[in-house]
């Protein structure tokens, strides 16, 4: 008998505004999941066009990293920071399965300009041993980033320190006189430098972007199994296709070694072969002129590159890593 749970639709989680939603939205539509919100953009629930068994959850990216943890949502787009920060025991309760190259941002630890002999961790901790014993009191970090502070801190051995919690502008903290130095997130660093801070060379705690995460908590039922099923084997084809693409060769005589250097020096691998001088591989973006370089040095009298729109396989690593973690049988 299926029961309520396997009735039940899976729930998406994306981020509710700004710069955020807007490359959610993209990054879906790319893959031909297109949101639809029936009361327009103040309406918190929305679906999938074509998908009757999704449910779209509009929240906050740090709504979502919790109701992730909660279970309350399947699937959402999440920073890493705020898993990092926010998720107790993350690893046990999420599936970080893919970046999705947007949403970058830092978390660093940051000093006054002004502190010219403070350049790493190791300064840091001989200055905190010398604040204390001159004003009598434990050096202070501003930061919202607590957790990720206190663990940063730790494995490079620094015990001297009190965390004041910012509520407002971290930045500001250091000329205010609220705090000594901050922790503080930051994309290019340009407020930090407005605010005569300046980012210790092995300060960056975190290189965070923007998530494609998984709930291992949900309720995993067989409906929400196949809609994952579904959406993750789009977001992979399309992934591939972007980040791959077609070479079609004509050489001008059979050079037997071509396909093994192709494979073993840019990663190329064979699509079809119709003939010994004429063939097709996909090759990743990152070496697309080095492999075309080299098939023209090898004589070849034609290398025609094409960009594809999906590449779909009969299995995918999203998928596999969802079902490694949640089992594809309902198992959890």
């Amino acid at each position: 008998m299926t029961s309520q749970a396997d009735k039940a639709p899976l729930i998406l989680a994306v981020p509710s505004k700004g710069r955020l939603q807007e490359n959610a939205n993209a990054f879906f539509a790319r893959a031909g999941l297109v949101f639809r919100q029936s009361r327009g953009e103040r309406d918190y629930r929305g679906t999938i066009a074509g998908f009757d068994n999704v449910e779209v959850l509009y929240l906050s990216a740090s709504e979502i990293a919790r109701e992730l943890a909660q279970g309350g949502a399947h699937l959402g787009i999440t920073g890493e920071d705020l898993i990092r920060e926010g998720i107790d025991d993350a690893a046990t309760k999420l599936e970080l399965l893919t970046p999705l190259g947007f949403g970058h941002a830092n978390v660093v630890v940051a000093v006054p300009q002004a502190w010219i002999d403070v350049r790493t961790m190791a300064d840091l901790e001989d200055v905190a041993a010398a604040f204390r014993a001159r004003h009598g009191h434990k050096m202070r970090v501003a930061t919202k980033y607590i957790n990720l502070t206190r663990r940063y801190f730790t494995s490079h051995g620094i015990t001297d320190y009190r965390i004041v919690e910012s509520l407002g502008a971290t930045e500001g903290a250091p000329a205010s006189g609220a705090a000594e130095l901050i922790v503080d997130i930051t994309t290019t660093g340009a407020t930090l430098s407005a605010n005569a801070l300046k980012i210790i060379d092995d300060g960056v705690m975190l290189r965070s972007e923007a998530n494609l995460v998984a709930s291992v908590a949900a309720p995993w039922g067989a409906n929400q199994r196949a809609a994952a099923a579904s959406i993750l084997t789009r977001i992979s084809a399309e992934e591939e296709a972007r980040s791959h693409r077609e070479i079609r060769v004509s050489l001008s005589q059979p050079l037997p070694s071509v396909l093994e250097d192709l494979s073993a020096r840019f990663g190329a691998t064979l699509v079809a072969q119709h003939s010994p001088t004429q063939f097709i591989v996909q090759c990743p973006v990152s070496a697309l002129f080095d492999a075309g370089e080299y098939l023209v040095a090898q004589g070849a009298l034609r290398v025609a590159v094409s960009q594809m729109d999906y590449v779909f396989r009969p299995t995918n690593s999203l998928l596999e890593t969802l079902f490694a973690r949640i089992g594809s049988d309902g198992a959890q």
